[in-house]
């Protein structure tokens, strides 16, 4: 096992792109979600032009400010967690890693001291 083999089937979808937004890898989950938009063939090509409009400038923003975007949403009866970060490789911004957990619609939140 190769130390990146784990993510391939991991149960949430992991997507990655560098910093001019070239998706670089997706993993199964990530490439059966985009599948309408083409999924795994979309690495190689810009995940700016998936999104249209106001969701593009946003997306271009955070690529320039290099700051994490976390929300929620729900579609089709599935709520899910969007964690969207920048990575960096040897100190240096690489680009963002977009992690998408489905969640359950009421979840436990604890406070810990």
């Amino acid at each position: 096992m190769t130390s990146h083999d784990w993510i391939k089937e991991f149960p949430a979808a992991v997507t990655v792109c560098d910093a001019e937004g070239i998706i670089l890898a997706m993993n199964d989950k990530a490439a059966k979600t985009f599948e309408a938009d083409g999924g795994a063939n979309l690495i190689g090509s810009n995940m700016l032009d998936c999104h249209p409009g106001l969701s593009r400038q946003k997306t271009e923003r955070l690529l320039a400010a290099k700051v994490k975007n976390v929300y929620t949403i729900e579609k089709n009866g599935v709520k899910k967690l969007i964690y969207q970060s920048p990575w960096y490789k040897d100190g240096e911004y690489a680009g963002f890693v977009e992690l998408s957990l489905e969640i359950p619609m009421e979840i436990d939140h604890f406070v810990r001291g």
